[in-house]
């Protein structure tokens, strides 16, 4: 079984700011991450996610409003932990692949072989406000999420893997063979390449809605089924395998209470009956998953 946490300010509940034991006045803080993390990574869990959002949350006085950038925190957070993975929402209405794909790639460089994306679209009229480029309501925005990630793969490809070559002798350092125009040209982007980034070191960084899937039904191979903590129990998890899920990602209402509740009651537990990890038997998040270093595709077919 595979087990992951979203983590997403003081946690699902609107109130949980408010809770005795929770930290609203560090959640714009580094250190509140870095702890948070911390746990997970205690608990042996595959990943966390960072939820993001363009807009400032709720209209509500009550919930927590303003949140920091999913992506800067992850890379903040990776070099203080060593096996956990880190997947970082990221909005792609409105905002550009070239840039995400650069910023995704220098998160795999700093955590080593960790990183991942969750890309997520934006519904909201405000949200569309903010940036003033274009229209609302925009329409197939998840056809155009596609195409965002099909973008992101390419330029993650468009340097093959020993294209430095660092050659004092001739002043080279890259052998500009190796780099790869991508030529993507579709209904929302048109994008020439190559990135400024080299290849990340997982080739790939792991990429939510499609090397895995968050669904309440079993509509992938690599399916998580979220779940909400407190609510779910070690048989709701054990019986979520037994269904053909590949993973839990778990939802806590209230951080960092549940959290602990999850490390320190839920996995101790699932480790007992066999079904989870003790110790991380892998380096980079692709590892963790079960899934190999993919071929670069340009390197296969040739400059």
């Amino acid at each position: 079984m595979h087990l992951a946490v979203a983590l997403d300010g003081a946690g699902a509940d609107p109130a949980a700011w408010r809770e005795p034991d929770a930290r609203p006045r560090d959640l714009l803080t580094a250190q509140y991450w870095v702890d948070l993390v911390r746990e997970a990574e205690a608990g042996k869990l595959d990943f966390v996610t960072f939820e993001d959002s363009l807009g400032p949350g709720s209209d509500d006085v009550g919930h927590v409003r303003g949140r920091l950038d999913a992506v800067l925190i992850a890379s903040r957070v990776a070099p203080l932990t060593s096996h956990i993975g880190l997947v970082p929402t990221a909005v792609a209405t409105h905002t550009e692949p070239f840039h995400l794909s650069k910023a995704i790639a220098t998160l795999d460089y700093v955590s080593n072989g960790r990183a991942g994306v969750h890309v997520q679209v934006s519904e909201d009229e405000r949200d569309y406000r903010h940036f003033g480029r274009r229209s609302y309501p925009s329409a197939d925005l998840w056809g155009e999420a596609r195409d965002y990630i099909e973008v992101l793969r390419r330029l993650w490809d468009s340097w093959e893997d020993d294209a430095e070559i660092r050659d004092v002798a001739t002043g080279r350092f890259v052998d500009r063979e190796k780099l790869h125009y991508i030529d993507f040209k579709g209904k929302w982007f048109s994008v020439k390449g190559p990135s400024i980034t080299p290849r990340p070191p997982q080739g790939q960084p792991i990429v939510a809605g499609d090397d895995i899937v968050f669904a309440d039904d079993v509509v992938h191979e690599r399916t998580f089924a979220d779940v909400p903590v407190p609510g779910t129990t070690v048989e709701d998890v054990i019986s979520l395998r037994d269904k053909g899920f590949f993973g839990v990602r778990f939802i806590p209402a209230r951080l960092p209470h549940d959290l602990t509740v999850i490390v320190r009651g839920l996995v101790p537990e699932l480790q007992e009956r066999g079904v989870f990890r003790r110790e991380y038997e892998a380096d980079t998040l692709r590892g963790l998953l079960g899934l190999s270093r993919p071929a670069n595709r340009y390197a296969a077919q040739g400059a």
